[in-house]
């Protein structure tokens, strides 16, 4: 049943179109991912559905039975609210079982003082009381943005399993891929003022818009034919004499004046760094505390000139704290933090340092260089905020009018610009979206540097790093090789009967007794024996040695298939028997791909285990 439609709606802001004829709807029960480049109109949609904004055309029809609630960006309290009168606004303070729910659900997210003023509260704090409220409403449809921001893995795996068994429709805007991945079944793309929608998770979604994107490009190619052999028609001197030359010129016009496929913007990054001498950094028997609280104890590292290090733990367990020693914006309570004379560092921080509203984009890129040196050659701050989707009159415009995550890939601009050698981010992955991070992961497998990095990211976290670094609790740190994915498996095995499987803690976070950790001690050894020594089999070893000919060969048929459909593109049998073995070599080609990957990975883990 349909509880929400928006047909042929337009919105704009100043020079700005948003949405343009654009149409939305949602059924009883589905869960949606909004998704798209920063500035492109996902809070704004949020906006329009929950009747924050109103279209410039268009209408917004809900269901007369449907109730909604709106998890904000960015919420706002009351100044003398508590944190539970701000969980309870809107819900049956009478009811007992509520009131415990919302305690249980706050305890979840890591909050356990209920009487303590909100407006004291940090701002992710203050968005995990939020979202306790918009799930505790008696609602038909969820509507959220950002939902998984400040969410660490335990409390993300928390949210999933929630809104998987939550009856009611989701609607939300998310940069987690994971999360997007495990619970909507359809995507929603907003995008150059229309609006995609792709039935699946978000593997699925990656798979049908590059099979649409292909369509579009085949469709512009076959459209470009026609119009050539048009005009070289007309060029021969047809004259518009009869009706039917009259017809054959309107159709050459119709056909000049179709708009091809946009093609979207890429943020092109190429790998900057300066050089960087035999030191690095080094830290030896740090300690830090704050009030009673020991964050880091007498801990020491030397960090390797190609490490790529992820900082995992709980909220409030100190991974900011540790960032912050290194760049020097804390002092250690004993010990030293050695930094090379070579090392420059760059800093995202969690929040971006202070913008002056008034000032210009690309003065706020000046300030730091007129041109950077990059593998390229010199590049001016007006081509490279162009590689950051900063195009046209957008460099132009006052930064008090950039949406929030336009304002962060300023800001990481303006660091890259910097040629660090040393790249340090604090939650990245917070405001920045998808297509950016895509890219911004794509430029730090090729950075020539130092990469640490807090995030609670479990995908960006998987891509990047070879190194985790776990805040556990009493100032220790655990040192884990691999990515984050290697970090839940080790984790199990480094503390057994703590931790499930799946690298989630048992009873999300319940304690247990001595013998009960000891016995489940030594059920997890005796369910998980030893692992046998890592080896290709001999099929998989003859696979691996011929797969990257086989790919080769799958993406040339592909190549010309393609050169024989710009032939045969007026002959629709033929155009249709090239499209079905297309199809089929392209799936081929997918089916390849995925092995490809899993035999490679295979054979690092191959590789990394004989080093041992």
């Amino acid at each position: 049943m349909n509880i929400l439609t928006i047909d042929n709606f337009s919105k704009s802001y100043t020079d700005r179109m948003l949405f343009c004829n654009a149409s939305f709807s949602v059924q009883e029960g589905e869960k949606i991912g909004v998704i798209g480049t920063n500035g492109m109109g996902k809070s704004t949609l949020l906006k329009i559905i929950a009747g924050v904004e109103e279209p410039d055309e268009g209408e917004v029809i809900m269901a007369n039975h449907v109730k909604y609630a709106y998890l904000v960006q960015t919420p706002v309290f009351h100044m003398d609210e508590t944190i539970l009168d701000a969980v309870m606004r809107g819900i049956d303070i009478s009811d007992s079982s509520l009131i415990a729910e919302a305690k249980a659900m706050l305890g979840k997210l890591g909050i356990t003082e209920y009487d303590f003023s909100v407006a004291k509260l940090s701002g992710g704090q203050q968005k995990k009381v939020a979202l306790v409220n918009a799930l505790l409403l008696p609602v038909d449809l969820l509507i959220l943005d950002e939902p998984t921001n400040h969410l660490d893995h335990e409390m993300s795996l928390w949210l999933e399993e929630y809104l998987l068994a939550y009856k009611g429709a989701v609607v939300m805007v998310t940069h987690d891929r994971y999360f997007l991945d495990r619970v909507v079944d359809r995507i929603v793309e907003v995008l150059h003022g229309n609006i995609y929608s792709y039935i699946g998770t978000y593997a699925e979604y990656v798979g049908r818009k590059m099979q649409r994107h292909n369509a579009e490009i085949s469709a512009e190619k076959k459209r470009k034919n026609i119009l050539r052999k048009e005009l070289a028609w007309l060029a021969r001197g047809a004259r518009a004499r009869s009706t039917k030359q009259k017809a054959h010129i309107q159709r050459i016009e119709q056909l000049m004046e179709m708009d091809g496929p946009i093609m979207e913007g890429q943020v092109e990054m190429s790998s900057v760094a300066s050089r960087m001498g035999k030191k690095t950094i080094e830290l030896k028997n740090v300690s830090k505390s704050f009030d009673e609280k020991c964050i880091i104890r007498d801990y020491s590292y030397n960090f390797l000139r190609d490490d790529r290090i992820g900082i995992v733990g709980p909220n409030g367990s100190g991974k900011s704290t540790l960032l912050k020693l290194i760049v020097g914006e804390l002092k250690p309570d004993n010990g030293i933090i050695e930094i090379g004379d070579t090392i420059r560092i760059g800093y995202f921080a969690q929040t971006n340092v202070h913008m002056d509203e008034n000032m210009k984009a690309i003065d706020y890129v000046r300030e730091e260089a007129e041109y950077i040196q990059t593998d390229d050659g010199k590049i001016t701050a007006s081509a490279l905020m162009e590689r950051f989707l900063f195009e046209g009159a957008l460099q132009w415009s006052k930064i008090g009018k950039l949406s929030g995550g336009e304002r962060r890939r300023l800001y990481l601009l303006r660091i890259l610009m910097q040629a660090p050698n040393v790249l340090i981010f604090d939650e990245p992955t917070n405001d920045l979206d998808i297509q950016t991070l895509n890219v911004l992961e794509d430029y730090l497998d090729g950075f020539q540097g130092i990469t640490v990095v807090v995030s609670h990211d479990r995908y960006f976290l998987d891509r990047i790093a070879n190194r985790i670094l776990a805040l556990e609790g009493n100032g220790c740190i655990g040192q884990y090789e691999g990515n984050y994915s290697d970090y839940l498996i080790a984790r199990v095995t480094r503390h057994p009967g703590l931790y499930n499987e799946d690298g989630s803690l048992i009873s999300m976070g319940a304690k247990q007794s001595k013998s009960e950790t000891k016995e489940n001690g030594k059920n997890w050894k005796a369910n998980n024996p030893t692992p046998k020594k890592l080896k290709f089999t001999y099929n998989e070893q003859r696979e691996f040695d011929t797969i990257d000919d086989d790919i080769a060969g799958l993406e040339a048929k592909l190549e010309e298939i393609d050169a024989l459909m710009q032939v045969n593109a007026t002959n629709s049998v033929k155009l249709k028997e090239l499209l079905e073995e297309r199809e089929k070599t392209s799936a081929f080609l997918d089916e390849k791909m995925e092995r490809w990957i899993y035999l490679n990975d295979l054979a690092e883990r191959i590789a990394a285990e004989k080093q041992k």
